[in-house]
C-alpha cells in the first residue's frame, strides 16, 4: 500500500458533451418561452372574452332575477 498521493486532473469535457448541454440548455430556453406566450395567450384571450361580453349587455342583464318567479307555495305553512 503506497502512500503517495496522485495528482489530481481536472475533468476535460469533449466538444461532444458541450454540444449535448447547449442543446439541452436551447431545448429547455424554446419550452420555456413557449409556455409563457401560452399563458400570456390564455391571458390576453380572456380578457379581451370579458370586455366583449361586458359591451354586449342587455338592459335585461342589470335586471337578472326580474323573470324570476318565486314559488307562491312557500312559507304559507302547510
Amino acid at each position: 500500500m503506497s502512500i503517495e498521493e496522485e495528482p489530481l486532473t481536472s475533468c476535460e469535457e469533449t466538444p461532444g458533451m458541450e454540444k449535448r448541454e447547449l442543446k439541452a440548455l436551447r431545448m429547455i430556453t424554446w419550452f420555456s418561452v413557449g409556455m409563457a406566450v401560452a399563458a400570456l395567450g390564455i391571458f390576453v384571450g380572456a380578457e379581451l372574452r370579458s370586455r366583449s361580453k361586458f359591451k354586449r349587455r342587455t338592459p335585461y342583464d342589470f335586471y337578472t332575477n326580474a323573470g324570476e318567479q318565486q314559488a307562491s307555495e312557500f312559507g304559507v305553512g302547510i
